[in-house]
């Protein structure tokens, strides 16, 4: 059962399982870069290949998890299978996830000086 904590009520267990299967599959560094590439626009199975820098099996076995678990979608063009993430709440996950981490690897701490260096 949900239970409230200052006023917002917590997820049930059915939705808790299915988000941690959703973070279980983007886990995969191989299933995150493909996400993020088609985050930024849909994509054929060679193009995502040569972008992530994956061989072409692998990559299509992922995009095939990531498929059945709905995350990634795709349509036929011809002969080739185009992918696509199809839920922008996935995108914004995907997006805000990656993009403040990679804020943070450019941002370099400042070494902290010893109080009675700074004069105190």
């Amino acid at each position: 059962m949900a239970e409230e904590s200052g006023g917002v009520t917590d997820p049930s267990d059915g939705v808790l399982t299915e988000a941690a299967a959703v973070f279980g599959l983007l886990a995969s560094p191989a299933r995150l870069h493909l996400v993020w590439a088609l985050s930024q626009g849909e994509s054929d199975v060679t193009c995502l290949a040569d972008r992530v820098g994956g061989a072409l099996p692998a990559v299509s076995q992922h995009l095939a998890k990531l498929k059945l678990a709905g995350l990634v979608r795709s349509r036929r063009e011809g002969r080739r299978q185009i992918y696509y993430v199809d839920d922008p709440d996935i995108v914004t996950v995907v997006r805000v996830a990656v993009g403040q981490l990679t804020a943070r690897s450019y941002h370099v701490p400042v070494p902290l000086r010893p109080l009675r260096e700074a004069g105190v």
